[in-house]
């Protein structure tokens, strides 16, 4: 069992993707109210070796030798992967030692600003940032991002990283009823992807219970909206949970693992992790399907969300 690995998990855009995960639970730049990770328990901008280099070098050597070849290593995880000062050096190693293997790389893209930043991910393949807000008060109220983080801070990181960087960008939107989906924000939103230019907008929303209550996911018929109020050649809108069910390596399992540990008591996303040994990312993913084929519900309690199993009477 790896500790900084995890995976491969399957994914509709990256393939079979084995997860390298560069900082501990949560270390992030940013306190997202609908992170299914959880609350930010280190909320920085402070780049740190978080995770030892050795150490992640040490797994992938491992996994390499007695593994076949994934068909994306993507950094992300449990935090901010550009949090670790080494994050150049361990896409260097798979690069040299992997060539054929490409790299993504999943960031809120808040440390894109640092010059450092942008040349450490230049070897990657694609990168995968995030922007949810155009405007500060939006930006503080989804992101919750430290006093010394600004939205035109971010902004031009997003902006020069495109500059520079010569593989593919993918933006993801992730879209908030009520919070970053009113005409004005959109149209902001609209301005500062034709400034960035990515590659791709994917706009996306919630699928289960972020940091708090009473957020809900937008309708299909919503993020339509959102998509032809864009008016962008490049946006899609993110394929729904159940279709990553019809991977080939979607591990049934798995499933069955998590439904009957919370069919015995509910469970947190920590305790899982506890109980069944995966990463939570690799969970994470389970518990989407499982949530959007109504098996499984999340209430919130003092100690935040817990799963349990849904008992579908018979009529």
């Amino acid at each position: 069992m790896y500790q900084y690995l995890f995976g491969p998990v399957p994914s509709r855009r990256l393939g079979m993707s084995l997860g390298v995960d560069l900082v501990p639970k949560k270390v992030c730049s940013l306190d997202c109210v609908y992170c299914e990770v959880g609350k930010t328990t280190k909320l920085t901008i402070e780049r740190k070796e978080y995770v030892p280099y050795d150490k992640i070098i040490e797994e992938l050597s491992h996994y390499f030798e007695n593994n076949p070849d994934p068909d994306f290593v993507t950094f992300s995880g449990s935090g901010e992967p550009t949090l670790n000062i080494r994050i150049g050096d361990v896409i260097k190693f798979i690069k040299e030692n992997k060539p054929d293997i490409p790299i993504a790389v999943l960031t809120n893209g808040t440390l894109l600003y640092d010059k450092q930043v942008r040349d450490e991910l230049k070897f990657a393949d694609i990168v995968l940032p995030s922007l949810d807000a155009a405007t500060e008060g939006v930006f503080k109220k989804i992101n919750h991002p430290p006093t010394a983080l600004t939205l035109n801070k971010y902004l031009q990181g997003l902006i020069e990283f495109r500059k520079e960087f010569v593989g593919k960008i993918w933006l993801e939107i992730l879209i908030l009823p009520g919070y970053n989906d009113s005409d004005n924000e959109l149209t902001e939103l609209r301005k500062i992807i034709l400034q960035i230019n990515p590659d791709s907008v994917q706009i996306n929303t919630l699928d289960r219970p972020g940091t708090e209550a009473n957020l809900c996911g937008a309708t299909k018929a919503e993020l339509r909206r959102v998509v032809d109020f864009l008016n962008l050649d490049n946006v899609e809108i993110i394929a729904a949970a159940p279709q990553r069910k019809n991977i080939q390596s979607y591990r049934s399992d798995a499933e069955t693992a998590i439904l009957e540990t919370i069919a015995r008591r509910p469970c947190t996303l920590d305790d899982l992790v506890q109980i069944l040994g995966m990463h939570r990312s690799e969970i994470n993913k389970y518990l989407d399907v499982l949530d959007s084929e109504d098996k499984i519900e999340a209430v919130q309690q003092s100690r935040g969300f817990f799963y349990k199993k849904v008992e579908h009477g018979f009529t």
